[in-house]
């Protein structure tokens, strides 16, 4: 709600009365006959009162009011939905209403009408006349209608189970062999027991005769067998053209109709790290069992540091002896001295945050299981991180000092350090063991590009060198640019959230601007404190931020915290393109970009935009991860990526009531088990349209996903 602060509301000075219910135009005075001696005319006044009344938009977008009044009126409440193009002034109460329906449709879009209160204070008359009020106009604004129908196997309200087969519609089940039965006529004078032998006796001669090994026979009805064979199209060959067989067909292998279930930790924290499940890990972590996740593969990460000895993080790390390194050259940094070959992130006198740069590192790395936590309550298991038991080691590189700030130069250097190019540290050309093919940066500013040209020619020397950099594309609640993200050559990532739909939403303190390429989950805004994951920690609903490893300075021992941001949106980009680059999908930066992109989940406008870039990440459809899931249902969002999701009835129809505006429906399967339908590598049937005043309804008939 938008309102005036009180104090603001009572320094305007009382005049005339305003009436609400009149909306008639108060009639002129007329001149009196230039012969009557001269009339002096009253001042002109409105009626008397204000009083409550609805103003009805219909189906319009807006509609303006010229309430006639002479005295002072001032709007101090209003819903977010509603904008007013003026806010108060003195005489009539003249002014444009506007509705954004998009902002007030819930997500279960079933109002048929919006209403919304605005709220009036105003003041008349003066001295012992003086009067003032307060009035209260309720605004309504009709929706307008969506129908349809998603005509999937048994959808039944958002989704349900449908016995996927685990193999493709089109292809051939494999065989074991094949399986004869014989006309009446071979086995007429046998009955029972012999009738069934001299069935089996007979198909192991005919194929031995067209020189098919049988390998095992066995009777399976009087007049038929079944015959393990290696080649089966041989054997249905020779037993077809015996005229005394009924019938020869293959003896398939069915399976199970379930699909594979998928990977839930079992760390301490886990359930509340709902992130992995959105972008389909759970389907990934099933393939890592197979093992293929095995080249190796280093990410970079650029930021305060790190805690070398948080025990989620052993075994995870490049230490201090094999490439890990602090570039900060002011020696005030926090830790007493400037670069060195120990990037832990220090404590210093007073601090009382956690480590941003440990954070963002657990997000990519984090071990499973039980860790080797030594103090006093803390946990055994803690939280997981992405790469699970890939072959993917972090670089740790500190830029970011104890203040948390970071030069633009130190971060240049850091960037060609960690691609593996040689850099001047202490005078001395030093150069990492283990070159970094993916390089994430958790950080950035809004500085202009002509400012940003050191980091920028970096980020170009560090692709030249084969390193993927992928950067946060800041929290600025706004469209500028931050640097690096926005730098030609970098991957700028911007933060989603829950949404409570089958669609989530950019998190509002994500910055939109055209270099946003990718986005991934950073969380919603800390002042809004949703709780759509359904966790809870302590009794209480978990909100939707990012949980992963930090430290606490206070008691100085390891912890795990939660925060929001872009800085966490980007890691989870970097672990998933070393994820692809360690199963081999893809094996440069060239193709592992483009494999992220492709396979990305389209938000909000069709195609890439400002928002969202090429969309939300998709681990399960970029890593070829196995379906384990076999639901339908129906993703709903506009092109300004709000979400919203309708329920279905049990014959897949739906209804919604929506605002004006440019929409997708997508009705479609869900086989990662992100409970986002019809993603790439997803069947799916996609529609767009449009609702305004000129079509204010629109049924898509059936939704048929293929």
């Amino acid at each position: 709600m938008h309102r005036t602060p009180t104090h603001l509301v009572w320094l305007l000075s009382a005049a005339l009365a305003l009436s609400a219910c009149d909306l008639t135009p108060t009639p002129p005075v007329t001149e009196p006959p230039a012969t009557q001696p001269p009339v002096t005319q009253p001042p002109v006044t409105g009626p008397a009162t204000l009083s409550m009344q609805t103003v009805n938009l219909g189906q319009q977008t807006a509609v303006t009011l010229d309430v006639p009044f002479g005295g002072r009126w001032s709007v101090t409440d209003f819903p977010d939905w509603l904008k007013l193009s003026a806010q108060g002034g003195q005489g009539n109460v003249a002014l444009t209403v506007t509705a954004d329906r998009a902002a007030a449709t819930p997500l279960k879009a079933d109002q048929t009408t919006l209403s919304g209160a605005v709220t009036l204070n105003w003041t008349s008359g003066s001295g012992s006349a003086a009067q003032s009020g307060q009035t209260v106009w309720t605004v309504t604004a009709a929706q307008f209608s969506l129908s349809g129908r998603v005509n999937a196997p048994a959808v039944q309200g958002q989704g349900v189970q449908t016995g996927r087969p685990s193999v493709t519609p089109d292809s051939q089940p494999d065989a074991a062999g094949v399986i004869v039965k014989y006309r009446a006529s071979l086995t007429a004078q046998a009955t029972g027991t012999r009738a069934a032998t001299l069935t089996a006796q007979q198909a192991t001669t005919t194929l031995r005769g067209a020189g098919v090994t049988v390998q095992a026979s066995r009777t399976i009805g009087s007049r038929s067998a079944a015959l393990r064979v290696q080649d089966v199209p041989a054997a249905l060959r020779a037993l077809r053209a015996d005229p005394a067989v009924e019938y020869a067909i293959p003896d398939v292998i069915l399976r199970t109709q379930a699909a594979a279930a998928p990977v839930v930790p079992t760390d301490q924290f886990a359930g509340l790290q709902w992130a992995y499940p959105l972008t389909g890990y759970g389907a990934v972590w099933r393939d890592m069992e197979g093992g293929a996740y095995s080249r190796p593969v280093t990410v970079a990460v650029i930021d305060t540091g790190v805690r070398f000895d948080h025990p989620d993080l052993q075994g995870q790390l490049w230490t201090p002896t094999e490439g890990a390194i602090d570039l900060i050259t002011d020696t005030g940094n926090g830790d007493g001295d400037g670069p060195d070959t120990d990037p832990t992130d220090p404590s210093v006198q007073g601090r009382t945050t956690g480590s941003h740069g440990t954070h963002v590192t657990g997000i990519i790395a984090a071990r499973w299981g039980t860790n080797a936590a030594s103090c006093a309550g803390c946990s055994a298991t803690g939280v997981v991180g992405a790469t699970h038991t890939a072959n993917v080691k972090v670089l740790p590189i500190r830029v970011i000092d104890a203040s948390g700030n970071a030069t633009e130069s130190d971060v240049a250097t850091a960037i060609r350090y960690a691609a593996g190019l040689p850099v001047s540290v202490n005078g001395i050309q030093t150069r990492t063991p283990h070159p970094a093919q993916v390089i994430n940066l958790s950080l950035g500013g809004a500085v202009s590009a002509a400012n940003a040209q050191a980091m920028c020619e970096a980020v170009t020397d560090a692709r030249n060198a084969g390193a993927l950099v992928i950067a946060a594309a800041g929290n600025g609640y706004g469209t500028t640019p931050y640097y690096p993200a926005a730098c030609d050559g970098a991957v700028a990532v911007g933060s989603v959230s829950l949404s409570g739909g089958s669609a989530p939403i950019r998190s509002t303190f994500s910055n939109a601007y055209p270099q946003v390429q990718l986005a991934a989950p950073g969380g919603s805004d800390p002042f809004t404190r949703t709780t759509f994951n359904g966790a809870t920690l302590n009794g209480q609903d978990f909100p939707d931020v990012i949980l992963s490893t930090s430290w606490d300075y206070i008691q100085d021992e390891p912890n795990y915290e939660a925060e929001v941001g872009t800085s966490q949106a980007s890691p989870q980009v970097a672990a998933l393109a070393a994820l692809l680059l360690a199963k081999g999908v893809t094996t440069d930066a060239a193709s592992t970009l483009a494999r992220l992109n492709a396979t990305a989940t389209d938000l909000g406008a069709a195609g890439r935009d400002e928002q969202f870039g090429y969309g939300l990440i998709n681990a399960a459809a970029a890593l070829n991860a196995p379906a384990v899931s076999d639901r339908f249902g129906l993703r709903l969002q506009d092109a300004r990526g709000h979400t919203f999701q309708p329920a279905l009835d049990t014959l897949g129809r739906f209804q919604a009531w929506l605002g004006d505006g440019t929409y997708r429906a997508t009705a479609g399967e869900d086989t990662n088990g992100n409970g986002i339908y019809g993603e790439s590598g997803e069947r799916r049937d996609e529609r767009s349209f449009t609702l305004s005043t000129s079509q204010p309804s629109v049924d898509l008939g059936d939704l048929q996903p293929r």
